[in-house]
């Protein structure tokens, strides 16, 4: 593994808040219980998110937030198509060189300058916590999820999860790593990679089949099965390009515009 070194943010990056206060509002939006309690039922899957839980990223431009809305209405779209219509476009570079450990190690606690950060529970269990519905615990654990119900925006599915089977539900970096890379994260401190390896902006958990069709795909080349969130997540993909001052391909631009015509 390799050493960590965590310096100050670049790229004009927040610092969000941390520790207790987070902690709290995170169990009380999630629904969190303990492995103790008897949880709820599932909902059936469908094109909407159960409970009406999931957020457009248009009101979640932090994506702390769960779920991944649709985005809506003429105002919506015109909204979205704006926000691409900010993204610079690049193309791709080589992939020489690149390696995951270069963003961090996965879903460390210690990445600087991202919401969650330093609460002493990994980025993948607080992702899971976030989105799921049902959340249990593993026995004198608030951390470590063990079961939970997780709709998952990209296939417009319900999945009833359990650790024993984890690789059914993964957690999606939104700009696929590899991308950014060829893209110009290549040149970052890693102190920045590790910001966006780990922000909640840009990881959902989904269904890990999805998943692994994305690859390092950008827009042009994959969308989600699910037509419905299609605009949703071109505009997720730009909110993290731009937060990051990160390019994108001009086919991948084109391709997000599409997704949110009117």
């Amino acid at each position: 593994m390799r050493r960590q070194r965590h310096g100050r943010a670049t790229g004009g990056l927040r610092r969000p808040r941390t520790g207790a206060a987070v902690a709290a509002a995170l169990l009380l939006a999630t629904g969190c219980e303990a492995l103790d309690d008897d949880g709820g039922s599932p909902s059936g899957g469908g094109s909407q998110a159960p409970g009406g839980r999931a957020v457009s990223p248009l009101d979640n431009p932090d994506g702390t937030a769960p779920g991944l809305a649709p985005v809506t209405g003429d105002t919506g779209r015109a909204e979205a198509r704006s926000l691409i219509e900010g993204l610079r476009t690049k193309g791709r570079g080589p992939r020489t060189g690149y390696d995951r450990d270069e963003f961090g190690y996965a879903w460390m606690d210690s990445a600087d300058g991202v919401p969650l950060a330093r609460n002493g529970c990994d980025t993948r269990n607080d992702l899971l916590r976030l989105h799921g519905r049902n959340v249990r615990f593993r026995a004198g654990s608030d951390c470590v999820v063990v079961s939970m119900d997780l709709y998952d925006p990209y296939t417009g599915k319900d999945i009833v999860w359990k650790k024993a089977t984890a690789a059914e539900v993964q957690i999606d970096h939104v700009v696929p790593l590899s991308y950014s890379w060829q893209l110009g994260a290549s040149r970052w401190p890693e102190s920045k990679r590790e910001q966006l390896a780990n922000d909640t902006l840009n990881l959902l958990p989904v269904q890990g089949r999805a998943n692994a069709a994305k690859g390092d795909s950008g827009p042009a080349s994959w969308l989600p099965p699910n037509k419905g969130v299609r605009c949703a997540y071109a505009v997720r993909f730009a909110q993290v390009a731009l937060k990051y001052e990160l390019p994108v391909t001009a086919p991948d631009r084109r391709a997000m515009l599409r997704q949110c015509a009117d």
